[in-house]
């Protein structure tokens, strides 16, 4: 099954370093080494809703991969609702542990879990439950010894015509982010949890310069970014990207886009330069793994194939 959605001053040199990784202690995500550049490489598990997550987690051993985002859609625990939410009530301590142990017993560890509710919704009712449906997912990772999650800002579009303004730029909008991006840092901080927002081009956190000022509105180390270069090729180049949001990024995800095109694709599949990607996170966050997005069963192994043969590249 192949998976195209449609969606979505730097910090003094050591701000980076003011919150380390919140991962599980088995499970490690750095990427130097003696030798040099050897970055984490894993897989965002949407795309393989067919599989139960233990057909996943054999079909992904077998074929080398240690690393996932884990994205509740498995066949055996399909909760994840994009830019919304669902009820996790039946998710209880228990459930969660035998999910995480399905995928550290084949050799596999969690980096975070993929949240993605909409937290610009212009209805204050909608949002006050969309943040406690993101709190339910910290007491989910909580349970599976996973301390990172991964969000956009969400979309929300009211009907009428604001003078021309979408609803994501408007004044008032920023300051209401502000508001709940400093919600959701604090109730992050009593679960020892990190939020990793992803830019899209085509919505609230649209350039790389906005991302970064609202992660310096917020003001939280609980506050952090996932790059997604795809996202932004549209405004951004990926050199721009990086010197605007090297210091927050936890997180890369690496899929493709082409130009003036709203869908995502895997990637190879598109006009990232996946030379310049690598080149870039080698030189301001090696610390950061890749997440493989945008892929299925039957394409994984070629977008997996397109990034490290451009991390080979880069190790020459």
């Amino acid at each position: 099954m192949k998976t195209h959605l449609t969606r979505r001053e730097a910090l003094a040199a050591g701000a980076a370093t003011l919150l380390p990784a919140m991962i599980h202690p088995t499970e490690t995500f750095a990427a130097d080494s003696a030798d040099g550049f050897e970055p984490v490489v894993g897989v965002a598990t949407f795309g393989f809703g067919a599989f139960t997550n233990d057909e996943l987690a054999q079909e992904l051993a077998a074929n080398k991969v240690n690393t996932i985002q884990l994205f509740l859609s498995q066949a055996d625990s399909n909760y994840w609702r994009y830019n919304s939410r669902n009820d996790l009530s039946s998710l209880d301590a228990s459930r969660c542990k035998e999910i995480a142990d399905t995928y550290r017993e084949a050799g596999i560890a969690i980096h975070s879990i993929g949240v993605y509710t909409n937290l610009i919704h212009g209805d204050e009712a909608e949002r006050k439950a969309n943040l406690e449906y993101f709190e339910e997912m910290f007491r989910v990772g909580t349970d599976m010894g996973v301390h990172t999650f991964i969000t956009e800002a969400g979309h929300y579009e009211p009907e009428g015509d604001a003078h021309g303004v979408p609803h994501h730029f408007q004044e008032a909008v920023w300051h209401q982010m502000v508001d709940t991006g400093k919600t959701l840092a604090t109730v992050a901080e009593a679960y020892d949890a990190t939020v990793l927002y992803e830019p899209f081009y085509r919505g609230f956190l649209a350039s790389a310069k906005r991302v970064r000022l609202f992660i310096e509105a917020i003001d939280s180390p609980r506050a952090r970014v996932l790059l997604d270069p795809a996202n932004l090729i549209e405004l951004n180049d990926i050199e721009e990207m990086f010197a605007q949001l090297g210091p927050y990024i936890d997180c890369m995800h690496a899929k493709d886009r082409k130009l003036h095109v709203d869908a995502g694709v895997a990637a190879g599949e598109g006009d990232v330069d996946y030379d310049v990607f690598v080149a870039q996170t080698a030189k301001h966050t090696p610390h950061a793994p890749f997440i493989v997005e945008y892929v299925g069963p039957e394409d994984y192994k070629q977008a997996l194939a397109v990034l490290q043969d451009a991390i080979a590249r880069r190790q020459e």
